[in-house]
């Protein structure tokens, strides 16, 4: 699947998209918070508290117990805001 970072979820991981293979046990997108962690120190600090950290799968919004089996495309930003 597909992962795409925005702002300092990108900054923090070092890269915009990376493409993985998370094994069959990470099934939604909090497991899959917890496994990228464990990827690099920057992923670490990036997922650190997942509660500020939101998520699009396949573009539509999702919280962390939304499943990932079968999507193609997941995407972490921080808290979006509008004014």
């Amino acid at each position: 699947m597909k992962v795409l970072y925005f702002a300092w979820v990108r900054d923090f991981v070092g890269t915009g998209q990376e493409t993985v293979e998370p094994p069959a046990e990470v099934a939604t997108v909090g497991d899959l918070m917890g496994w990228l962690a464990q990827r690099s120190p920057g992923h670490a600090r990036a997922f650190a508290d997942p509660a500020v950290v939101r998520c699009a799968v396949d573009q539509d919004f999702a919280g962390a117990e939304a499943p990932i089996a079968g999507v193609s495309e997941v995407a972490f930003f921080p808290p979006v805001t509008g004014g």
